[in-house]
């Protein structure tokens, strides 16, 4: 029977009280501990079946055990206390740069991503992505930088994990109940929803929007699960990752196009967008419609502003990971939006191929957003330079290392992830502004200087709650499963508390290789069977939903553990999410991470535990290239970043490194003891790490070099195009245009410089060429020497430019350019010359794909 009608019934705080509200609707909560744990301590129990949610846990407490928690005036004042916290948060001022002439009270950027990982009870993440974007506007928050964010409102958010009695990986996809959740519908004046359209294959889908608190920031999620829409429409914002190729066109389009509409709809018009992933790539074609459209400027002119104005990070470095739409779906989707932006649709194509020629080739959403950015980076070092070659293609005539991606390696919200204990202990030796002071390095030098028995101490406590934790989520699971008694019994006593406890938890995916331990089954069980060193593992992770390879890892996992040599020395555990993350990156001894290098963009995980005092084992890909000492100082290594085209072998040569590591360093070291039982050396490491890892791989920083390296510049950009109705915009343009027209007419010949066979280290040489320019001037270009040391294939490395002087023309008109070279190094040196674009407007000449060398026949 379903009722006629259905509304909320919502418990009525007390006044003293009241302020709980405020404190529940903003996810400061997920940060503070002292406010999460003064909604947890009323009732642990339904603060766990509430999964952290503090307004679904108001909602279901009795109204009598609000009304004599109102008569406890100790409670009150904490009350009181957390209230008061939250509004000196608020009202501080902390941006470590600052945008020149921005109005406070408008967001200067617009962060897109279509997930975002802010805590375990808001479920719109699937893994890292979504976890660091959610650090990214916790960190934002802190440091009180002018930002706003957009995403989607998942009803079923990513699956839930369960496993059936042979350890196989089902899902199921709970509603969530947006009314019980800490976000609030955006409304107009007349208290309706506010809504935004968009258009799909030629039918309109109307989105509302919900309003999530982030600390300072305010995050808007879409919502297309409304009565004006088709049955069809509504599932857009279903699912995280959910459905076909057409599901994903029109998420992304949502996103992205919906997301510029819903910005200027809420009347906020930020001048910088960053897209996180390709996924929100159309909101650059937004933007570059809204300008043709609001301020009256040509598709040339509207591209130059909006990709002047725009960063794009890329995340993945496995070419699966980027999405590729068919041509006849864009069609069906996009034809009526390129004429709208005075397109063909050819053309339009075109910004969304690697080569702009092949009409056979899908349409990337990597390729537009690089093409619509001009701050492009990857998430590590090591990551930028795999990008850089896997996108060589768009700009075909550049060196691989030449190719305009740059890196911005990630971070962590560290006060996120680090336990309440440890703390309380970085409170007192490091100062209690170490979760907001820009100031990092400064700040983490004081981990030097808490005491070695402190720190192990209180790792150890740590260590203790994992495993008292594991032991809950497992006996539930086995309630769940309907388990005999004696085995729900059994799992209270899983597990050493003072064994050396690694941690593997992170996405099944095959490239990740959880199993690479399980490659040689008689070595792991001797490792695990020692009983003066004792070693026990813990899992946990998810395989995507159609990933049966993944699901295989998960199988192999579980039923081994199984075994009577393997149990209780081998734990997976269900269903992780943020939660489990928690536990595990504040309580292992290790953390360990062992993917096929070069597959990992960053890593997070392990920074996270890191800033915990966890030491990291893991193979020198993502963050840990940068990360990782030689001396094993901050955590250990396995092989030497070497890349394999055999990925079997490879993992037959990195199973038994690993082993070696573990057998011959990590073990030894945990259990080298000293006066009063403490790992003196092991103890010395996790301070090096904190020390000298922590201020480096934190958020904070992060945020700090996208505000230095792309927002502020991408900001002050606009403002230069913009002056005067846009005047250096259609400069800009139009310079492009007339330069497109000529530069295939540009030559180099007459290339001369006396030079020896035989140059000395440190001796100048002069060279010398004439260019041919066809109508355009000596400041439209900029010619350069490229020079650097000579391999044994005969390839330039570590190269260097050289500006080249006009030095006047020649009687038939060529312009005359000199330079001066001095190599540096002793060996094989070269050079060659090259010509770029060249306008004082122009960020970048290398966003252009426009580059002539020299013949070298």
């Amino acid at each position: 029977m379903r009722p006629i009608r259905s509304f909320s019934v919502v418990p009525r705080l007390p006044p003293k009280l009241e302020a709980m509200w405020e404190l529940a609707y903003n996810y400061w909560f997920s940060w503070n501990d002292a406010v999460a744990d003064l909604f947890a301590q009323i009732d642990l129990d339904l603060w766990r079946a509430c999964y952290g949610n503090p307004v679904a846990f108001l909602n279901q407490l009795p109204q009598r055990t609000l009304e004599e928690l109102s008569r406890d005036e100790f409670f009150v004042e904490r009350v009181r206390d957390a209230q008061k916290s939250l509004h000196d948060y608020l009202s501080r001022a902390a941006t470590p740069v600052s945008f020149p002439d921005h109005d406070r009270d408008g967001p200067a950027v617009a962060y897109f991503s279509a997930e975002f990982g802010l805590d375990v009870s808001l479920p719109i993440y699937s893994g890292g992505l979504g976890i660091l974007a959610g650090d990214h506007l916790k960190s934002a928050s802190d440091l009180n930088v002018p930002l706003v964010a957009i995403g989607l409102a998942y009803k079923k958010g990513y699956f839930r994990q369960y496993l059936t009695p042979d350890g196989w990986q089902q899902e199921r996809y709970p509603d969530a109940d947006f009314e019980q959740l800490p976000i609030s519908l955006v409304k107009q004046d007349d208290g309706q929803p506010l809504t935004i359209g968009v258009e799909l294959a030629e039918r309109s889908c109307q989105a509302q929007i919900w309003r999530v608190d982030v600390g300072r920031i305010k995050l808007f999620l879409l919502d297309t699960n409304i009565e004006a829409n088709d049955p069809d429409l509504r599932e857009i914002t279903a699912q995280l990752y959910g459905g076909d190729w057409e599901m994903r066109i029109r998420q992304e389009i949502l996103l992205g196009v919906g997301g510029i509409r819903a910005l200027w709809a809420m009347g906020l018009k930020p001048t910088v967008i960053h897209m996180n992933e390709g996924h929100s790539a159309f909101a650059g074609l937004e933007r570059i419609r809204v300008f043709m459209s609001e301020d009256k400027l040509s598709f040339e002119a509207a591209m130059e502003l909006a990709a002047s104005t725009s960063v794009f990070t890329t995340h993945t470095p496995v070419p699966a990971g980027n999405d590729r739409f068919d041509p006849g779906l864009m069609q069906r989707y996009f034809e009526g939006y390129a004429k709208s932006i005075g397109l063909a649709f050819k053309v339009f194509l075109a910004l969304g191929r690697e080569d702009p020629r092949d009409d056979s080739e899908s349409f990337c959403m990597t390729v537009l957003a690089l093409r619509l950015s001009r701050f492009n980076n990857g998430v590590s070092e090591l990551h930028g330079k795999v990008s850089r070659n896997m996108w060589k293609k768009v700009w075909p005539q550049y060196p691989v290392d030449d190719v305009p991606i740059n890196a911005i390696t990630n971070g962590v919200h560290q006060p996120s992830f680090v336990a309440p204990d440890m703390a309380a202990l970085y409170d007192r030796y490091l100062g209690v502004n170490w979760k907001e002071d820009p100031d990092c390095s400064r700040v983490w030098r004081q981990a030097q200087n808490i005491p070695d028995s402190e720190l192990w101490r209180t790792h150890e406590r740590l260590r203790e709650r994992l495993i008292d934790y594991v032991r809950y989520r497992v006996a539930e699971s086995l309630r769940r499963r309907g388990a005999r008694r004696r085995e729900i019994e059994e799992a209270q006593e899983l597990l050493d508390p003072r064994a050396l406890t690694v941690c593997f938890a992170r996405r099944f995916a095959t490239y990740k290789r959880a199993n690479l331990l399980f490659m040689d089954v008689e070595r792991l069980k001797r490792l695990l069977s020692n009983p003066d060193k004792p070693v026990q593992f813990i899992f946990a992770g998810k395989a995507h939903p159609q990933d049966n390879e993944g699901k295989t890892l998960i199988q192999q996992i579980v039923q081994l553990s199984r075994t009577p040599e393997l149990k209780n020395k081998i734990v997976f555990i269900e269903d992780y999410d943020m939660d489990v993350a928690k536990h595990m990156v504040q309580g292992g001894d290790v953390w360990l991470n062992n993917p096929r290098v070069p597959l990992e963009a960053c890593g997070t995980s392990g920074m996270k535990a890191m800033s915990n005092g966890v030491l990291n084992v893991s193979t020198l890909d993502g963050w840990w290239a940068e990360a990782y000492q030689s001396d094993n100082s901050v955590g250990y290594g396995v092989g030497r970043g070497e890349i394999y085209e055999d990925w079997g072998y490879q993992d037959f040569v990195e199973s038994h490194t690993l082993f070696n590591v573990l057998e011959t360093d990590v073990v030894p070291d945990f259990y080298e003891r000293g006066h009063g039982n403490l790992p003196r050396s092991w103890v010395r490491r996790m301070k090096n790490a904190l020390v000298q890892l922590g201020p480096v791989f934190s958020a904070h920083r992060m945020v700090e070099d996208y505000m230095r390296k792309a927002y502020l510049p991408a900001f002050e950009n606009y403002h230069k195009l913009a002056q005067a109705d846009f005047a250096k915009a259609k400069e800009l343009a139009a310079w492009r245009m007339d330069l497109m027209t000529k530069w295939s007419e540009i030559h180099i010949r007459n290339v001369r410089t006396e030079v020896p066979e035989q140059v000395f280290v440190g001796e100048p040489f002069v060279v010398e060429a004439e260019i041919w320019l066809d109508g355009l001037t000596t400041d439209d270009v900029k010619a350069e020497l490229y020079a650097g040391q000579i391999n044994q294939d005969g390839e330039m490395v570590q190269r260097r430019t050289v500006e080249l002087q006009s030095e006047g023309k020649t009687e038939d008109d060529w312009h005359v350019y000199k330079g001066e070279l001095m190599p540096a190094e002793a060996g094989r040196f070269g050079f060659t010359i090259r010509i770029l674009p060249f306008h004082p407007l122009l960020i970048d000449p290398r966003s252009l794909g426009l580059i002539r060398w020299v013949d070298a026949r």
